[in-house]
């Protein structure tokens, strides 16, 4: 997995099930925190995706049930998209035409800056940098994509 892989159907590619595993660093202290679960892409009635992420986060040794909704509606072309949160707010643009994106979204004192990463068909990437007057985290997410259920299983050595 090397460089960027360029998607021409940003919803068709992300349309599925995926394991998402994801690190939060605190830049400032040290601490770090893991998030793992899945996000499911789900087709939405007027278009568009329904991304419904849920797992563990575990938190200085306390681990917390997570979860986070978003909409990914159609962009300009296809290999773009607006990403909004559940309540329709915007959140960030999307544009994997190239295999890579840096989006930014101001929160308040803080800005989230997010570098996404298409390594390949089935493995993609987003780091998310926050910084503010009392935030300094990044925030490192890995998604594989799930086999669809009707894949042939694996061969099991013997």
């Amino acid at each position: 997995m090397g460089g960027f892989w360029p998607v021409t159907d940003l919803l068709g590619y992300l349309a599925g099930n995926w394991r998402t595993e994801r690190t939060v660093r605190d830049l400032a202290s040290g601490d770090e925190g893991r998030f793992s679960g899945t996000t499911a892409f789900g087709l939405l009635e007027a278009g568009g995706l329904l991304s419904q992420e849920s797992g563990v986060f575990v938190w200085q040794d306390v681990p917390r049930p997570a979860e986070r909704t978003l909409r990914v509606l159609p962009g300009g072309t296809p290999g773009t998209a607006n990403v909004r949160f559940s309540d329709g707010r915007p959140f960030h643009d999307l544009d994997l035409t190239s295999g890579h994106h840096v989006a930014d979204h101001p929160c308040a004192a803080d800005l989230y800056r997010g570098e996404f990463t298409v390594l390949d068909a089935d493995h993609w990437r987003t780091a998310w940098r926050v910084t503010g007057p009392t935030k300094n985290l990044l925030l490192t997410t890995d998604y594989t994509r799930d086999p669809p259920a009707d894949a042939p299983a694996e061969p099991t050595p013997h």
